[in-house]
């Protein structure tokens, strides 16, 4: 391509048929909303995706919506769609590159930027909690599917720099690779915390666990967390926003019928909707984050933003996130959530210390950021391949 091409700017394709968690739906409508691709080289954007995430983007003059009706249907109808028909479909909109939204991706479009946000086929250790299972299966056949669309695309996109280490551990050494990590709302950023902290005897310490039931969201180790803190005193509360099914719902269960039977401290709440949680957050006095799997945080992201206390699991990237802003514990180990929960609850100085801490650190994730980050890291690629 010609440089004056450059000068008119390119035709980016978004392929984000898949997008159907929280994570993935923010990242789409965030990056869309709030930066201005045309400042870094790109006329026009096509997204497709199902119609009732692109009636979520609010319309711009350049953005061209697409909703192909294979997109509503089954997974197989959606696989079908991404690998037969999706590359007519560019052609026909005269994209010049594609972004693939997930990695898991089974389209051969060139060239194309895939991005990785999914860590359970690769984090050391969490594959086997699914033992001889349907479910394990999936995650092996995934990080196969996954693999092969990294080592195929013309570049990479990770949203952490751990992310990035331990996923090119198994698909090899990538060569083109950027780190743009998620942003976080403004609805996040402008909210106060309502609560002052508690006195003694006032009321209870509101703890919230945002996240839904999974193995590796470890609900059940926090509710016992939560019970031990109650028995040794401290007037505490749990309020768990998600909901959940399966196993780890099951186990969560269970937990809360044996430490409260009668559902004096924990509450679990089924999923709500991501520009409702800012209410939730601002009624809260400590945020506990207890997974051992992440590739982007995005709730630990959100507490950070409101400049909430936290509790914070030490695996993953959560240390690269959070960095000093918190205070960490082993998340398998309910005598260790115990402590990291109770150390905040006794040293004022330290609660308003991570507060702080962890609302400046919010401060570089920014959808306008990631935006920016992103439309560079696609037009210099294309330059790249195209010079």
């Amino acid at each position: 391509m010609v440089e004056n091409e450059y000068e008119e700017g390119l035709v980016v394709g978004i392929d984000a048929s898949r997008n159907r968690s929280g994570g993935a739906k923010a990242h789409l409508i965030g990056i869309l909303a709030e930066s201005e691709p045309k400042e870094y080289g790109i006329k026009q954007i096509h997204v497709w995706s199902y119609k009732s995430l692109l009636d979520a983007i609010p319309d711009q003059t350049w953005l061209v919506k697409h909703s192909p009706a294979e997109l509503e249907g089954s997974l197989l109808r959606q696989l079908w769609w991404q690998r037969f028909t999706f590359p007519g479909e560019l052609e026909q909109a005269g994209c010049d590159i594609v972004l693939n939204t997930d990695a898991g991706t089974i389209s051969n479009c060139r060239p194309a930027i895939t991005m990785s946000r999914d860590m359970l086929s690769y984090e050391p250790g969490e594959i086997e909690r699914f033992g001889f299972s349907k479910a394990r299966l999936r995650l092996i056949l995934l990080r196969y599917a996954q693999n092969r669309s990294l080592r195929q695309a013309d570049g990479t996109i990770f949203l952490t720099q751990y992310a990035s280490k331990i996923i090119q551990r198994s698909c090899g050494m990538l060569s083109r690779i950027a780190h743009i990590p998620h942003g976080v709302g403004v609805n996040f950023k402008d909210i106060q915390p309502i609560r002052t902290w508690p006195k003694e005897n006032e009321r209870a310490i509101e703890c919230l666990y945002v996240s839904n039931a999974a193995l590796y969201k470890h609900q059940w180790i926090v509710v016992r967390a939560m019970a031990e803190l109650r028995r040794r005193g401290f007037n505490i509360q749990l309020t768990l926003v998600g909901g959940g099914s399966g196993r780890a719902q099951r186990l969560l269960d269970a937990q809360i019928a044996s430490s409260d039977p009668s559902h004096t401290f924990v509450r679990q709440m089924p999923f709500v909707p991501q520009n409702e949680l800012p209410n939730y957050l601002a009624n809260t006095d400590i945020f506990v984050f207890a997974s051992s799997c992440e590739n982007m945080p995005n709730t630990l992201v959100e507490a950070m933003s409101v400049g909430l206390p936290i509790a914070c699991s030490d695996r993953g990237p959560m240390p690269e996130v959070l960095i000093d802003g918190g205070v960490y514990f082993n998340p398998e180990d309910v005598d260790s959530v115990v402590q990291a929960v109770e150390e905040i609850i006794n040293d004022p100085e330290l609660r308003c210390n991570i507060g702080r801490r962890a609302k400046v650190l919010s401060e570089q994730y920014s959808w306008s950021r990631c935006g920016q980050e992103t439309w560079n890291f696609i037009v210099d690629t294309h330059k790249s391949i195209t010079a």
